[in-house]
């Protein structure tokens, strides 16, 4: 039976891996297919701007027994001919929207009666509201603005934080390809493009940067040492700590999907609130595209930033060579000559020498596993001394004070 708990402790103390690192190729063709197909549909559909951001007249109408949206937009054509096509939203069972174009005040008292009249509703039920296109500009610079000051800052910290530009570089790429691809598909669905909405790019910015910068940390630590050490590569030991936070990223990513999942439902389908379905959409796929740039795109961008590094390239020559030695004495070595240079070194070892230490361990290597068997020719193995040094073996029969056999003993008269 699958347990969840097994598969992380596996893939932390490295008896499952995955490898991140080495097929990343495939996951730069893969996002970028998908930022590709996002800016095609932002191209072809564009974005649906609110009223914030283009200006124009809102009716809001209230205790409606119908919700046909035809009902509301036949009126305001009927009285303002040339005022374009009208938005119509129906919010939850007895609301209704319109949004239309700058209106004068006559045509604004003269849409709201006719509202009033079509739904049969009084006219204290209707509420009007007017938003000036100068204001939606101010909205939408603000926007951008705080856009980039907040890449700016993030790609400071990261570079100080982790003492590498190469770190924040990486973190940005990913960071812009959750940007886009929320984007795209918030074009695609047709959503308007509300305040709402720029708060829940930004959110979910933080998000993948918060599951990002995780991952490097465990990058960081498990490549502190890995110059000096011959047992694994850069990219090895990278992959590596990508492999032991992977269930932590996703165990964070359904935590906070799911929650995210009922309020974009609710709001869509249930209660019609503009405001919560606009940020629980850019939410929602902001966090599945968070999850997906921090285990597939950050850490093996890093990578494939640093393995040109003279210091990475000679590090990774050592451990080849060392690993063809390996393979060189395996090959070579007569059966039975590791486990006799093993008898033999136990045999001469003093006591300052008894405990056995691994000669690969490295700074950053996970635990060793308590449940793995001791190695062969330990006290703690199975075939391994046990008791004192000079104790005899229990196995070999007594012998007499005369040195003959038996162990049996002479009584005395």
């Amino acid at each position: 039976m699958f347990s969840f708990a097994r598969f992380g402790n596996d893939l932390y103390t490295g008896r499952r891996s995955y490898d991140f690192v080495g097929n990343r190729r495939r996951w730069y063709a893969i996002a970028g297919g998908v930022v590709l197909l996002s800016l095609l549909l932002l191209g072809v559909r564009q974005l649906n701007p609110g009223i914030e951001f283009r200006g124009g007249s809102e009716f809001r109408v209230s205790g409606v027994t119908q919700s046909d949206t035809s009902v509301a937009s036949d009126t305001v054509l009927g009285v303002v001919p040339g005022a374009g096509t009208p938005q119509v939203t129906t919010l939850g069972d007895d609301s209704v929207r319109v949004q239309t174009e700058r209106l004068t005040d006559t045509e604004t008292d003269e849409v709201a009666g006719g509202l009033a009249e079509a739904y049969g509703v009084d006219a204290g039920a209707v509420t009007s509201s007017f938003v000036g296109p100068s204001w939606g500009q101010d909205v939408t610079d603000k926007a951008l603005r705080a856009l980039v000051i907040f890449l700016v800052l993030v790609g400071l910290v990261i570079a100080l934080y982790f003492r590498t530009w190469k770190m924040a570089a990486a973190a940005l790429v990913a960071l812009l390809h959750d940007l886009v691809v929320t984007v795209g598909i918030y074009a695609a669905v047709g959503f308007e493009v509300t305040p709402a909405t720029v708060i829940g790019f930004l959110t979910i910015l933080g998000y993948s940067l918060y599951d990002t910068v995780v991952v490097f940390d465990k990058v960081r630590e498990n490549t502190e040492h890995v110059l000096v050490g011959t047992r694994r590569t850069y990219a090895e030991a990278a992959n590596l700590a990508v492999n032991q936070t992977l269930v932590r990223s996703i165990n964070t990513s359904v935590v906070a999907t799911l929650p995210v999942a009922g309020i974009l439902f609710i709001g869509a389908f249930l209660l019609g609130a503009g405001t919560l379905k606009d940020i629980a959409l850019a939410l929602f796929i902001g966090i599945i595209a968070g999850t997906y740039s921090s285990v597939f795109l950050a850490t093996p961008l890093l990578v494939h930033f640093r393995e040109r590094e003279p210091a990475i390239v000679a590090q990774a020559e050592r451990v080849q060579a060392r690993r063809r030695a390996d393979a060189r004495k395996a090959t070579d070595a007569p059966p039975g000559a590791a486990t006799a240079s093993g008898a033999t070194a136990l045999a001469g070892a003093g006591p300052a020498t008894a405990v056995l230490e691994r000669d690969d361990a490295e700074p950053g290597d996970p635990p060793a596993d308590p449940g793995a068997d001791p190695p062969a020719g330990s006290d703690a193995s199975p075939g391994g001394r046990r008791g004192p040094r000079n104790q005899p073996p229990r196995n070999q029969p007594r012998r007499d004070r005369g040195g003959r056999p038996g162990g049996s003993r002479r009584k005395r008269r």
